[in-house]
């Protein structure tokens, strides 16, 4: 049994801890919010009245999670302030921090020399597969840091995900999910405008998954995530879009990818489209949507109608 503190318990934090408790793990854990905290103490976590207490309950040989949503709460969180101690000050010499937020590559090098420079170990280990994947335990973890600290990571990853990938050293489990997101908005994208055509075209949606599921259009976007009701039932749009992984979130990870891009002068123009489109997306109605939902979007801003695109394509027939 590890004594484990758990700091960030909302949708994706609290089902991860609720797993290590399950495996038999003691996770102490805090959060801002009153309803993360009360449903985290009946998962079986041991709440507590600040982060810094949860990391002093931890003490010698224990390890440190964090899931927040930002590089600035990480960086904040680990330095503190005037007034209040920061969570590597008041941690045992030596423990082992793993941050699981989504950062910037910069943010998350920064606090892994933080984390060193106060005497500790780190390794960030961001997360994809959405709330689903959290309940369900079967995340994928990308992780970046030193050989000996992803090892003694490594079980506690595989009680709360099913894949998990050491990328390298410090930030590149960072640069690993930024890739990753990158292509998966370009593709949810590209997905939901070939739906949106096959519409304006006659096919049905059954029609055009049964092909590309199975043909060189596949893809996780496809498969898993189908943005229209009916051809696979566990996807979001079946459940009016509700999200798995919310279009806000897919903004704020092409965010990071396009501060990686300005950073390495890449040419990325579809990983910066992407964003503007998921940006628009996330400051309107897909604020509470799965990023899925972006097919709503791409309808709404398509002409000709439908009734003007069958006028058109009967008047060429004829000709």
């Amino acid at each position: 049994m590890t004594t484990i503190a758990f700091l960030g318990l909302g949708h994706m934090g609290g089902p991860m801890a609720a797993n290590l408790v399950k495996a038999g793990h003691r996770v102490i854990g805090f959060d801002m919010m009153p309803a993360a905290l009360e449903a985290a103490a009946a998962a079986g976590i041991e709440v507590v009245a600040s982060g810094q207490d949860a990391v002093r309950s931890v003490g010698s040989g224990g390890v440190v999670f964090t899931m927040f949503p930002s590089g600035r709460h990480v960086i904040d969180a680990y330095r503190g302030t005037e007034t209040e101690p920061g969570l590597l000050a008041v941690a045992a010499p030596g423990t082992l921090f793993v941050d699981s937020s989504t950062i910037a590559v910069d943010e998350a090098r920064a606090a892994h020399a933080l984390a060193e420079a106060a005497g500790h170990r780190s390794l960030d280990a961001p997360v994809s597969g959405g709330v689903v994947g959290a309940e369900n335990a079967t995340l994928a973890f990308m992780v970046g840091g030193g050989d000996a600290d992803f090892a003694e990571a490594l079980p506690l990853l595989e009680t709360m995900g099913r894949r998990i990938v050491h990328c390298g050293g410090a930030g590149l489990g960072q640069a690993a999910k930024i890739c990753n997101n990158m292509i998966l908005g370009i593709s949810q994208i590209a997905v939901a405008e070939a739906f949106v055509l096959g519409e304006r075209l006659g096919l049905t949606h059954q029609a055009l998954f049964d092909v590309a599921s199975n043909a060189s259009g596949q893809s996780w976007a496809l498969t898993t995530n189908c943005p229209v009701p009916g051809p696979v039932p566990t996807s979001p749009a079946n459940r009016d879009y509700q999200p798995g992984f919310a279009g806000t979130l897919m903004s704020k990870d092409l965010g990071l990818a396009e501060q990686a891009i300005d950073l390495t002068g890449v040419d990325a123009k579809l990983g910066l489209m992407a964003h503007e489109i998921y940006k628009e997306f996330a400051a309107g109605a897909g604020a509470g949507q799965d990023f899925s939902g972006i097919i709503n979007t791409v309808r709404a801003q398509s002409t000709p109608a439908p009734d003007q695109l069958s006028s058109s394509m009967v008047r060429e027939g004829a000709a």
